[in-house]
C-alpha cells in the first residue's frame, strides 16, 4: 500500500552556512565598521548581539537574506523580542523543526476534510499517510502545499 511522511525539517548544514555568511557581511558593512555585533549559532538558536536595537533590526534582515538565498524557509524562525542590557542587545531566533502536536493534528484533520480515500496518523514529530491509490497521495501532497500552515512541510519516505 503505498504511503509518505509529512515532515518539517531544516538542513542545519545550510543554516551554519547562512549564519557564516551573516558574519561575514556584518564585517563587510560600512554601517557595521568599529561595532561589537555578531550571530551565534547553538544547536536550535541562533542568538544575534549588537549595541543597539536598531542594529538587531538590520541584522535580522542580513540573516534572512541569508537564509532565503540559501532555500531555508523563513517561516521556520521563531524570533523572540529583544533585550537590552549594559549597553548591549541580544535577540533570540529558534529555529523550528518538527511538527508538534498540535500542527500534527491540524495535518490530519485538512486530510480528513478532504473527503480522500487515504488514512492519516500521527507518529511523533510526523504524519503518515496511506492509501491505496498514488494518485490519492499526490492529490494530498498538492492541498498540503497550497495550504497557508505556519511552518514549511516535506514529504519524504514515498513507498509505492
Amino acid at each position: 500500500m503505498p504511503s509518505f511522511d509529512i515532515v518539517s525539517e531544516l538542513d542545519m548544514h545550510e543554516v551554519t552556512n547562512a549564519v557564516d555568511q551573516s558574519n561575514r557581511e556584518l564585517q563587510m558593512r560600512y554601517d557595521f565598521k568599529g561595532v561589537d555585533a555578531r550571530f551565534e549559532q547553538s544547536e536550535s538558536t541562533v542568538t544575534v548581539q549588537a549595541e543597539v536595537d536598531f542594529q538587531l533590526q538590520q541584522m535580522m534582515d542580513v540573516l534572512k537574506n541569508k537564509m532565503t538565498g540559501r532555500k531555508i524557509d523563513v517561516r521556520c524562525l521563531e524570533i523572540k523580542d529583544p533585550e537590552t542590557a549594559n549597553m548591549r542587545a541580544r535577540q533570540e531566533v529558534i529555529l523550528k523543526q518538527g511538527l508538534d502536536q498540535p500542527l500534527a493534528k491540524k495535518i490530519v484533520k485538512l486530510i480528513k476534510d478532504a473527503k480522500l480515500k487515504v488514512q492519516a496518523q500521527v507518529q511523533g514529530e510526523q504524519v503518515r499517510v496511506t492509501g491505496k491509490k498514488r494518485d490519492d497521495l499526490q492529490s494530498v501532497m498538492a492541498m498540503l502545499r497550497e495550504a497557508d500552515l505556519e511552518l514549511p512541510l516535506q514529504f519524504n519516505n514515498f513507498r509505492d
